[in-house]
């Protein structure tokens, strides 16, 4: 399948505005993609795309969500190798390490992570940030 997907979960719709502006860079740069929220999908369905970007907010201590996000993540882990995989979402406190620890968690599944490193905007992205999510998911279809 020459397919993308955009799976993401949010609770004020930041990381929502980010994985519509990075499905449009995905379609801009020649691919198909889904835009999807993550309680619309599972992790089987989810791993016969060929690309997988996935978006989710810092929450509490600086986690993945814990009631949908997370045991949807475990469960496509052991389906990452050798995907290729980006990985994005908003913050509002600390400093990035929940992107940090989910980098590293998608390296050990032995996914082809984009960029090397996660997106992550502070707060609700603004014009130049939106921009900036286009942009990666411009490159992110050329991956």
């Amino acid at each position: 399948m020459n397919k993308a997907a955009v799976i993401y979960w949010s609770q004020t719709g930041n990381t929502e505005q980010m994985a519509a502006a990075i499905a449009e860079g995905v379609r801009v740069g020649g691919m198909e993609c889904d835009l999807l929220q993550v309680g619309e999908t599972n992790a089987a369905a989810v791993a016969g795309y060929e690309k997988i970007a996935l978006g989710c907010p810092a929450m509490g201590a600086e986690v993945l969500e814990e009631m949908e996000f997370e045991p949807f993540f475990t469960e496509l882990e052991s389906k990452l190798a050798g995907c290729r995989v980006a990985l994005f979402g908003s913050y509002g406190w600390g400093d990035g390490q929940w992107m940090r620890d989910w980098v590293q968690r998608t390296e050990d599944a032995n996914a082809n992570l984009y960029t090397g490193e996660g997106l992550i905007i502070n707060e609700t992205p603004d014009e130049a940030g939106l921009e900036k999510c286009r942009s990666f998911g411009q490159g992110f279809a050329a991956y």
